[in-house]
């Protein structure tokens, strides 16, 4: 049955442990944001590339066709923060290599704060795993100081067999498989961000619609690469 598995001890050892190592090991701002962080996980915002392309598309024709001073107003109303700081920023006549070292400055530091993120359930599963090494630890000093009593001997030697699982457990089912999903959706995230850069840079330029599609498409696999054009 289950409830020979439930053991209040082991789970404080294991749980209450591994927690606090990571509230010692990071930032209070950071651990706030624990929760927040296993959510996006669970339920991640969608990345629509097809629809981040016919937008970027759409924008470059208008350009090409009205003048880039013409996007003045679908920056103002644009809800991508990225998208809406790259456009604003072209609109304004800014250079071209300002415009992509400021998004790349973005980019890199989005970056930059997600790995930061993701390690803490990367770190809380090596935590729990050593935590419960440590529970077996001291389950094997409770038997042996008891060996005289028989009856202290089971249930401290279940202390130190269910720390292990619980470790292992935590480590395996939430740690790791958290933190390689949050560094799934980075790379997600990193790829619509660096699509918009080369989409401002070519709506700036003045490239042809078709020229930036194409540029934009290279980035999916082929079995996605459906034009709008055809």
């Amino acid at each position: 049955g289950v409830g020979a598995y439930l053991d209040a001890p082991s789970a404080l050892i294991v749980i209450g442990g591994s927690i606090g190592a990571l509230m010692i090991s990071y930032k209070p701002s950071q651990m706030k944001q624990f929760t927040k962080i296993f959510m996006i996980a669970i339920k991640p915002p969608q990345e629509d590339v097809s629809e981040l392309i016919k937008k970027l598309v759409d924008y470059a024709t208008q350009a090409r066709r009205d003048g880039i001073l013409s996007l003045e107003q679908a920056a103002a109303n644009e809800e991508d923060e990225f998208l809406k700081k790259g456009l604003s920023m072209a609109v304004d006549g800014n250079e071209p290599d300002t415009i992509r070292e400021l998004l790349e400055i973005d980019l890199e530091q989005m970056d930059a704060r997600h790995k930061k993120m993701a390690s803490i359930f990367s770190n809380w599963a090596g935590l729990a795993g050593a935590m419960g090494m440590i529970g077996t630890l001291v389950g094997l000093v409770a038997m042996l100081l008891n060996m005289s009593d028989p009856s202290a001997i089971g249930p401290a030697m279940a202390v130190a067999l269910l720390t292990t699982l619980y470790g292992a457990m935590i480590g395996n089912i939430f740690g790791s498989p958290i933190a390689n999903k949050l560094a799934l959706r980075n790379d997600d995230e990193i790829l619509a961000k660096t699509m918009i850069i080369e989409g401002i840079m070519s709506i700036q330029a003045g490239d042809n619609p078709r020229t930036l599609e194409a540029k934009l498409l290279s980035f999916l696999p082929p079995s996605q690469r459906k034009s709008q054009f055809e």
